[in-house]
């Protein structure tokens, strides 16, 4: 059987993905000729024209698609307004830092709510139209923090964790279905909302550009250069390939050998 990474047909729906990571893997999957769905909490004409961009650019069918994910209820909403979900990408997250005794509750239970629980229930609708499809991939989002910890950030690593846990078990339900669970942990990605972090961290800590990304910003990145966009889209677009088919129930590093150590 020949290898491919020939999408057509296949519909994705990704949610955070009107920037940063979530709309570079939805470009990357729209190339590999996949339908996709963008989401986010947000209804702007921006949203919607880059539905159209897409479409325009890729020759495929791309959408936009309101739904709030802190929301459960709107998670199962975003899949069943979709119509169809062959390929299921979790991206959307927040994040918020501060000491366990110090942290809000309030932020505590929104990031558990986006970074974790809308997984579950998007995952949860996306199953039966995957089972009766004959075929689907799951590539859940999670982080390094999904592998490793850093203090502060005692939400997001709980619930990188769990996103990290809910996959296996993803993937064992589904084992034999000809469906595949697996989990992305990037590391430190440059995306706009990083890029527009870098001036603020030049200032404070009197440093030029290359100089603080590389000893501030990534000093936990061996590798010391950011993975981009594209990185990610590329192995989600090959865990949706015939050479993935056996592929499940694990996490894949796009870290710069941050996990390594």
């Amino acid at each position: 059987m020949a290898i491919t990474t020939d999408l057509s047909g296949k519909t994705a729906v990704i949610t955070g993905s009107n920037s940063g990571i979530g709309l570079g893997i939805a470009r990357e999957l729209a190339k590999a000729g996949a339908h996709v769905v963008l989401n986010s909490f947000t209804d702007r004409k921006e949203d919607h024209a880059l539905a159209a961009e897409i479409a325009s650019v890729c020759g495929v069918k791309a959408r936009y698609i309101k739904a709030d994910m802190s929301k459960g209820d709107d998670c199962r909403a975003l899949i069943e307004e979709a119509g169809a979900c062959d390929i299921l990408v979790n991206n959307a997250g927040i994040q918020h830092v501060a000491g366990i005794d110090k942290f809000p509750v309030d932020k505590w239970d929104a990031i558990i709510a986006i970074n974790l629980s809308s997984a579950f229930h998007t995952t949860a609708a996306a199953l039966p139209l995957m089972r009766d499809a004959g075929w689907g991939r799951v590539i859940n989002i999670a982080s390094a923090h999904g592998l490793t910890a850093s203090p502060y950030k005692s939400a997001y690593v709980a619930a990188k964790h769990g996103i990290v846990g809910l996959t296996k078990v993803t993937a064992l339900e589904c084992a034999g279905q000809q469906i595949t669970a697996n989990a992305i942990c990037p590391g430190y990605v440059l995306t706009p909302l990083v890029e527009a972090q870098i001036p603020d961290q030049m200032k404070t800590h009197d440093m030029d550009r290359d100089t603080v990304v590389r000893e501030v910003m990534l000093a936990r990145q061996p590798s010391k250069e950011f993975a981009t966009v594209e990185q990610l889209g590329g192995t989600a677009v090959f865990l949706c390939s015939d050479a993935a088919a056996q592929i499940t129930g694990t996490t894949i590093s796009v870290d710069g050998g941050w996990t390594a150590l």
